[in-house]
């Protein structure tokens, strides 16, 4: 994200915060306020947006949504199985040195 980006951002929760309605202007007046150079774009791009989504709801939503990278398991069976088969069974070291055929102290 780019510093207007985030101050665009931090200008439309300060707005929430206060119950204001977010504009561009006051987006803008904000990031004055604050002394953040910020492209024009960026004000009217969150105002419009943010007219017509609660943002209270968008804090919310925040922690709800799974990584990127993961996936939901689809069921509860496949999901043990594969929790079985992640799982090694570990070794102890007496093992593994019986199996080689020596060990550190020989």
């Amino acid at each position: 994200m780019t510093t207007s980006e985030l101050a665009c951002v931090y200008s439309a929760l300060i707005l929430h915060d206060d119950e204001v309605p977010i504009t561009a202007e006051k987006i803008s007046s904000l990031c004055k306020a604050a002394n953040v150079e910020i492209e024009p774009i960026w004000p009217s791009l969150f105002a419009k947006y943010l007219a017509s989504t609660d943002v209270g709801s968008l804090i919310s939503a925040i922690g709800a949504a799974p990584a990127a990278g993961a996936a939901a398991p689809a069921g509860g069976e496949e999901a043990a199985a594969v929790e079985e088969e992640k799982e090694p069974e570990p070794e102890s070291e007496e093992e593994s040195d019986d199996d080689m055929g020596f060990s550190l102290f020989d």
